[in-house]
This record gives structure tokens, C-alpha cells and sequence, in this order.
């Protein structure tokens, strides 16, 4: 068991690897009742064609999603879902493009539901009939997805943003995509991705380090490791946007509008930490929502409260996005390269940027007390080879100057894309 003190945020990280390479995490947080424990790998919706050994497998849309629905189901017939929320758990699931994580809280019975957990997630169980049942319920979820403004946005932005790379399809898959989806395929899939070294255990609660990590060799270092496979992406080199605009109707009450472009980022490791701190440090202090850019457009009626930007890194791409809702999405963009523009010429206003600074350490800072987002942000760091607590160090490093170049050299206003819902016209 190793251990890493952060004094700086009054945190103790302890850690190991497992025989078969199992990264495990724990923080001890030993004044609160609730604990949190999360299993991932990394395998997610846009793994859709991957080499295991000399043979190259490409598999249909949505089966990483269609795996963390079944592996609730067990043997016996039981469902662990069921039996994590009868021991006074709440369990859940998520699958992104880049991973697939199962995780629960409670405030007792951790030991139990913890064997619970690993217990269903290296336990897959799958038959033809219970395949062609799931594939009923993940049609209508998608259905759900087609329905919601965010994501059809969301989605339309993305597939303006990469031309082939498979982070364009839905990670859900569409109906007719895990329609081909079979008992095989997902054994295929989970005995090439659900490895050892491919997965992390990271938790946090009271419970003693010691006993925390005797629990963890228990329960998972039998499991056998093998050869992780090799994901291919396709193009994941930064491009122009196959549309610079594009705009759809939907049955909602105000336009709602995403900006993007994708990035030139690291793969992993350090450098992709630092330069998402970077970004991120860079798009607070210019589109902050204490920032002169977002204040005026909000004065002026632009924008509302429903706005919110970010850098997304996964699956080999990072993209920029800002978005709400304004009733003259056209208008934001220009103001948006207005201000990129003026960052060339002026540079970004010190003051502005130190008010980021703080605020930014400020919400990581409160983001320790939250177990959901501390454990699936270092379980997310250590899949990607670095460590999020290490963040807090690093954001004090960062320079204003680092900030304007990232802006200027990354977020272009030729490869910037707009991809705009607009309510349904009201017809007479």
C-alpha cells in the first residue's frame, strides 16, 4: 500500500496495484457516515473496433452500454441492482465513450455491498433470451435520448466536429445497431476489455486503509489478466468541421445552441492533465459567468442562466464546447470570436484571471466533499495515467500567459462549429 499526502488540500490518497494489475484507490474520510465505491474499465461506446492479438474485431454501436445493463443480472437469476438496494445501497452504472464504471453509496453495510459489487462486475452472465429482452428496453431508452434537447444538440455538434471517428455515434447505439448485438458479442467484449489491468477500484469512507485493501485482494485478486486490446479510433487528428452550421426543430420553448471545435490534446498522462487545467483555467477566466463576456450578453438578454462551457477528453479526442439557451445563437458565436480576437490583441485581463484561479481552486476544493465526483475523478486520472488530486498543485503553476496561448492557438474561429435546436414553428 502506497501512500501520498496532500497537505496543501488536507487529503491522504493510498493506493495499490494488484498481482494481476488492478489499480486500486482509497481515500479514508473518516468523519462522515456515507461511503463510495466505484468499479470501472476502460472500455466505453467508442471501442467499436479493437485488435486482440493478430485479429482485428469490429463490433456493432452500443455494446459497452449494452454490457453495463447486463451484468447486473446474475446466475441465480438475481439481480444485483436489487440486491445492492435492499442492503441499503444506491447503486448505479454509466457508460461514456471512454469507460464504463459501476458504483454505489451508502452508510452501512459497505463491506457487504462492496462484495455485492465486485461480485456482479466479474461475474458476466449472458443468454440469448435475456439479450433479446434488453434489447427492447435499451430501444426505448434511445428513443428517451432522441427526445432530449441537450443531447440532440450534443450529438449534432459532434458529428459536425469528426468526420469517422466513433465517438459520432450515440453511445447507446441506435435500434437497429443492438439489433445485431448477440449473447457472443457480449462475451467477446467483456472477456477482451474486462481485465485486471484494465480496470480500477476507488473508494471512499471510514473504514480503515488496511482493511479497505485486504478487502480488495479478497475479492478481486484472483481474477486472471490478459493481453488489453487495442482500441482504433479511426481519424482523431484536428480538423475543419464537416459543417460550420446547423440548425434542427424540436418541441421546446427557447433556442438552445452549442459552440465547438475539437482540440489538439495529449493522449494521457501529465500533459494531458496539464493542459486540460490549462483550458479550463483559460475558458473561466474569459467565459466565466463572473466575467465581463458572460455578464454582458446576460444584460443584453443573450444568454441566461442556462449556460455552462467545458473541454471534454475521451476516447483519444478533446473537444471545446459552450452552450445554453439565447434567442440569437448566431449572435453569441460572433461576440465569442470577438473575444477570442481581442485576447490576440490585448491579452486576458490579470485581474480576471486571477479571480479564475481562486474560484477554480475554490469548486475543486468543495468537489473533495462530493464522494461521487472525488472517486470518479480519480478513477477517471488513473485510467489516463495521472492523479486528480495532483490538480490542486498544478493550478497554482499555471500563468496567465500559458492561459492566452492556449486560446489563441487551440480554439481557431474557422474550425468553431454552431449546432442549434430551434422550437417548432407554430403553424396558423
Amino acid at each position: 500500500m502506497n501512500i501520498r499526502k496532500f497537505d496543501n488540500i488536507g487529503e491522504t490518497l493510498y493506493t495499490d496495484t494488484l498481482d494481476n494489475g488492478l489499480r486500486v484507490l482509497y481515500v479514508r474520510k473518516p468523519d462522515f457516515r456515507m461511503s463510495y465505491a466505484v468499479i470501472a474499465v476502460k472500455y466505453g461506446g467508442a471501442y467499436r473496433r479493437f485488435l486482440v492479438g493478430d485479429k482485428w474485431h469490429d463490433t456493432p454501436a452500443g455494446v459497452a452500454h449494452f454490457l453495463e445493463h447486463k451484468l447486473f443480472d446474475m446466475p441465480d437469476g438475481s439481480d444485483a441492482l436489487t440486491a445492492l438496494s435492499e442492503n441499503g445501497a444506491s447503486p448505479n452504472a454509466f457508460t461514456s465513450c471512454g469507460m464504463t464504471a459501476y458504483h454505489f453509496d451508502c452508510t452501512e453495510s459497505f463491506e457487504k455491498n462492496l462484495k455485492t459489487l465486485a461480485g456482479f462486475v466479474t461475474t458476466p452472465y449472458f443468454t440469448p433470451d435475456s439479450v433479446a429482452k434488453e434489447q427492447g428496453i435499451i430501444a426505448q431508452e434511445i428513443g428517451m435520448f432522441d427526445d432530449r434537447p441537450s443531447f440532440v444538440v450534443y450529438n449534432r455538434l459532434i458529428r459536425m466536429l469528426y468526420a469517422k471517428h466513433p465517438i459520432r455515434d450515440q453511445v447507446a447505439g441506435t435500434v437497429s445497431s443492438i439489433a445485431e448485438i448477440t449473447d457472443k458479442t457480449l462475451y467477446d467484449c467483456y472477456n477482451a476489455f474486462y481485465r485486471p489491468s484494465n480496470m480500477v477500484l476507488c473508494a471512499a469512507g471510514s473504514i480503515e486503509p488496511e482493511r479497505f485493501f485486504f478487502l480488495a485482494h479478497e475479492l478481486l485478486n484472483s481474477l486472471p489478466d490478459g493481453e488489453i486490446p487495442q482500441p482504433d479510433f479511426g481519424e482523431t487528428g484536428v480538423s475543419a468541421p464537416l459543417e460550420t452550421y446547423h440548425e434542427e426543430r424540436m418541441e421546446l420553448s427557447a433556442p438552445q445552441f452549442l459552440i465547438g471545435c475539437a482540440l489538439d490534446f495529449p493522449l494521457s498522462g501529465k500533459a494531458l492533465q496539464r493542459r486540460m487545467i490549462v483550458g479550463m483555467l483559460a475558458l473561466r477566466t474569459l467565459f466565466g459567468t463572473s466575467g465581463d463576456f458572460y455578464n454582458r450578453l446576460y444584460g443584453e438578454g443573450l444568454l441566461n442562466r442556462d449556460y455552462d462551457y467545458e473541454i471534454d477528453c475521451t476516447a483519444g479526442t478533446a473537444t471545446f464546447m459552450l452552450g445554453g439557451e439565447s434567442p440569437d445563437p448566431k449572435r453569441v458565436l460572433k461576440e465569442l470570436c470577438d473575444a477570442l480576437s481581442e485576447v490576440k490583441v490585448k491579452g486576458l485581463s490579470p485581474n480576471a484571471f486571477e479571480r479564475a484561479k481562486k474560484a477554480s481552486f475554490g469548486a475543486r476544493l468543495r468537489g473533495l466533499e462530493d464522494f461521487d465526483n472525488l472517486c470518479i475523478a480519480l478513477t477517471e486520472s488513473a485510467l489516463s495515467d495521472y492523479c486528480s488530486l495532483d490538480s490542486f498543485s498544478l493550478l497554482s503553476e499555471i500563468t496567465v500567459g500559458e492561459c492566452e496561448e492556449f486560446l489563441i492557438q487551440n480554439i481557431d474561429p474557422d474550425r468553431l462549429a454552431l449546432s442549434v435546436l430551434l422550437p417548432n414553428e407554430v403553424t396558423k
